[in-house]
């Protein structure tokens, strides 16, 4: 006998998975797998290079057509905030909320897709749905890219590809890219008073992090501009420094992470050119590459934004600046849109959802949010979108990409209704 699960069941079993980003997955796609296939879905579990963790692709429907791509993440934030009341890998209800680490961000999104599966299975799809669970997307993107390499042996090539990231429930269609870069400075140990006898490793990072302010600061004053982005230019700063193990000690190991964020059109390996330059000019300076992915920018005219905007209800939106893997499905050749209820804010963040009532914006984990601030939250259902996809991919005719429509009511709780719940980060 199969297992069927709400999204709020489903979402219990996939917080109580520490999956936190840099760290093993396996158990949680060995659930997710196990949970698909025994659904009808053609999964396969891609480790990654590391070796300890993996990204998870599955198909329902015909393997001989083009589908859709619902793309998630299984990794999430460390929960290390001193504000948490309670285990945050153990979902629990307070307030009207649930709350638990990745509740929103975004094992949220997952597990409404997850607990929509019964009935995808049970229709009699003309196009393909595929489910892209990725690793480590909290490090820039890192696993997703292994995956999509991939997809030729997969799938056809898909027709295009909705990640569940936060956009108050409306299709946007660019967003920044960005890279992260690890700067080492290696100096030679001694005591303050000899500095000659040795070499200080963070006087030698001095001037690669000063060129990063200073190309900070140019580029807020020169631009580009995009007024579609807050704020409307590229940006670069230094995130972490360390080094040092005593001020009457001569550091010999110094590093800091530095990233570029950029807008479309642009690449932020090389809006970095002028660091990294200078660094390959710097004696005993190395940088290495941590991770990059493009901007994505998305033109309106195609038939995925018409669906997604018809499921949604909501008109696209140009733009937000914070980044995500379409870029790179994007970048890989298939139209590429972000939708899902709530707003995107600043992290690391505590995050958690509304089991019941419509919200707006973004729930904090933390149950001590400011109560205003969660009545102003954006009003929408991130798993309606998964629900109201397969609703428009089923039984009648659509306009947009030649399938049929069946009725949502088979969707259990994954409702499509004005109803339906849970928001983002």
């Amino acid at each position: 006998m199969t297992t069927h699960f709400t999204p709020a069941a489903m979402l219990e079993r996939l917080v109580a998975h520490a999956t936190v980003v840099g760290t093993p997955n396996g158990a949680l796609v060995d659930f997710v797998a196990d949970y698909l296939e025994a659904h009808g879905a053609r999964v396969q579990v891609l480790p990654g290079p590391e070796g300890d963790r993996s990204n998870l692709f599955a198909t329902i429907g015909p393997e001989d057509r083009r589908g859709l791509i619902l793309s998630g993440h299984l990794d999430v934030v460390p929960a290390e905030e001193p504000g948490w009341q309670a285990d945050p890998f153990v979902l629990r209800a307070e307030a009207g909320r649930l709350i638990g680490r990745g509740a929103c961000d975004m094992k949220g999104f997952v597990a409404a897709v997850l607990a929509a599966v019964p009935a995808m299975a049970e229709t009699q799809l003309e196009t393909p749905l595929h489910i892209a669970l990725s690793y480590d997307e909290e490090a820039g993107c890192r696993g997703v890219g292994h995956m999509i390499d991939r997809l030729p042996e997969l799938c056809p090539p898909p027709l295009g590809c909705i990640v569940g990231e936060p956009t108050g429930l409306a299709p946007v269609l660019s967003h920044k890219g960005k890279a992260a870069v690890r700067l080492v400075a290696r100096g030679i140990a001694g005591h303050s008073a000899r500095p000659d006898l040795g070499r200080n490793a963070i006087h030698a990072l001095l001037p690669a992090l000063a060129r990063v302010a200073e190309e900070a600061a140019r580029l807020t004053a020169e631009g580009p501009f995009d007024d579609g982005f807050a704020p409307p230019h590229h940006t670069m700063q230094v995130g972490t420094m360390s080094g040092g193990e005593a001020l009457n000690v001569l550091p010999d190991h110094a590093e800091a992470r530095i990233e570029a964020r950029v807008l479309p059109g642009a690449d932020p390996l090389e809006v970095l050119r002028p660091v990294l330059d200078l660094v390959a000019a710097t004696e005993h300076v190395e940088a290495e590459i941590l991770a990059a992915y493009p901007p994505l920018a998305q033109e309106a005219e195609v038939p995925l934004v018409r669906l997604v905007e018809g499921i949604s209800g909501n008109a696209a939106q140009s733009a937000v600046s914070f980044g995500t893997e379409a870029g790179l499905f994007r970048a890989a050749g298939m139209p590429a849109v972000l939708c899902r209820a709530g707003r995107h804010g600043a992290r690391p963040q505590t995050r958690g959802i509304h089991p019941r009532k419509r919200t707006r914006g973004r729930a904090r984990d933390d149950p001590r949010a400011d109560p205003a601030a969660c009545r102003r939250r954006r009003r929408g259902a991130p798993h309606a979108v998964a629900a109201r996809a397969l609703a428009r991919i089923g039984g009648q005719s659509s306009p947009v990409l030649g399938c049929q429509v069946v009725p949502s009511g088979p969707l259990s709780g994954a409702r499509s209704s004005s109803n339906s719940y849970m928001s983002g980060r």
